[in-house]
């Protein structure tokens, strides 16, 4: 019998690209199914994440799995164990080079989405808040390929999603992450050369324009 795995996603959501790369990563089919999020959830969203009904929802054969960092743990551990997206060591795991720094990404990036919102002096001190974040990053990444070294892991998953928002930022918060960050937008367009990741990513342009329709 084979395997029902539906990703409840959004076109542009930032965390949704989490789980499709994961998923991508590690060879799995999946039926990714877009939701509309400002009149129409559908049921499956409303049933499978009844608190928070939002999405990503990953429902792999009927049992649901929210939260986009819970999602790609799931995911590393279900499928695919000869290519892991966590370090095999429990240190590692936990903080030095995955777990600590993505929930370190979790908590900078709403600064640069508040940034694309915001004018005047608050713009600018969420702008100042970001591109810090950001550097300390560059500085963990420091001159590996990954910031797992030479394989692509569970930190890179956490943090490309900002690679699809990047001249959305830019342009409506008036700044240049890439030569403030030139280290990380490099790391960014060599994790695009992965076809898990070009295929999740969308379109730069096109996420700046449903930015200027949603800051209307």
């Amino acid at each position: 019998m084979a395997e029902e795995v539906i990703l409840l996603d959004f076109w542009s959501s930032l965390f949704g690209i989490r789980a499709r790369i994961a998923l991508r990563e590690k060879g799995v089919d999946f039926d990714m199914r877009e939701e509309d999020l400002l009149s129409n959830k559908s049921p499956l969203l409303l049933e499978t994440n009844p608190v928070h009904k939002k999405i990503p929802v990953l429902i792999h054969n009927g049992k649901s799995v929210c939260e986009s960092l819970v999602i790609v743990q799931y995911i590393n551990e279900t499928w695919g164990r000869e290519s892991p997206l966590l370090p095999s060591d429990p240190y590692q795991r936990a903080r030095a080079r995955a777990r600590f720094w993505a929930d370190y990404v979790d908590k900078i990036f709403p600064a640069g989405k508040t940034a694309m919102f915001s004018t005047g002096e608050a713009q600018k001190v969420v702008k100042k808040e970001y591109i810090e974040g950001l550097k300390v990053l560059e500085g963990e990444l420091g001159d590996k390929a990954y910031f797992g070294g030479e394989r692509f892991g569970y930190v890179d998953v956490s943090l490309i999603l900002f690679y699809s928002w990047l001249y959305a930022v830019e342009t409506l918060a008036n700044c240049s992450i890439g030569d403030e960050c030139p280290e990380l937008v490099g790391w960014a367009k060599w994790c695009m050369q992965r076809k898990s990741v070009a295929k999740s990513l969308p379109d730069q342009h096109k996420v700046y324009d449903f930015m200027l329709k949603v800051r209307k």
